[in-house]
């Protein structure tokens, strides 16, 4: 990175983390209290600092996403593993929503809880916990066989 972009980046840090302690300041001057009940300060004090953390959290997102996307175009042999990577997810994902149920979800006593109908909602609440467990199966699966490995050196 070079020193230009980086006294930018830096600067940029620096005025987010102004605005920060500005916003900050304000709500310690005004307190908790007042904060709790008064909905005019709320919406004078709180919402804005909402807002600004908000656009914080997208810009900061859109920035990650874009930057990873250039990445990956400048490297091919990234972009291969990257897309190799998905495609096993894709896979897991499938396998995952072949094996789960589409059953209403039941209690103790046999009652359909609260919004566990059958259907494609419990089946997809189903295959993220058929998705999570096998991720957790394979990735135990190679600190095993990593962990073997270092034994064998």
């Amino acid at each position: 990175m070079n020193k230009k972009f980086s006294k930018i980046l830096t600067l940029i840090a620096g005025l987010i983390g102004l605005i920060a302690f500005y916003f900050f300041v304000r709500i310690v001057m005004v307190g908790d209290e007042t904060i709790e009940t008064d909905a005019e300060v709320q919406a004078s004090i709180v919402s804005p600092f909402i807002s600004f953390a908000n656009i914080v959290l997208i810009a900061t997102a859109v920035i990650a996403v874009v930057f990873s996307m250039l990445n990956l175009v400048k490297h091919p042999q990234v972009l291969k593993r990257t897309l190799i990577g998905i495609v096993a997810l894709a896979v897991i994902l499938i396998i995952a929503y072949s094996v789960s149920s589409d059953a209403a979800v039941l209690d103790v006593s046999g009652r359909v809880l609260e919004d566990g109908e059958a259907g494609a909602v419990s089946k997809w609440v189903s295959t993220g916990i058929n998705f999570s467990a096998i991720l957790g199966v394979v990735g135990l699966g190679f600190f095993v066989v990593d962990f073997v490995r270092s034994l064998a050196k």
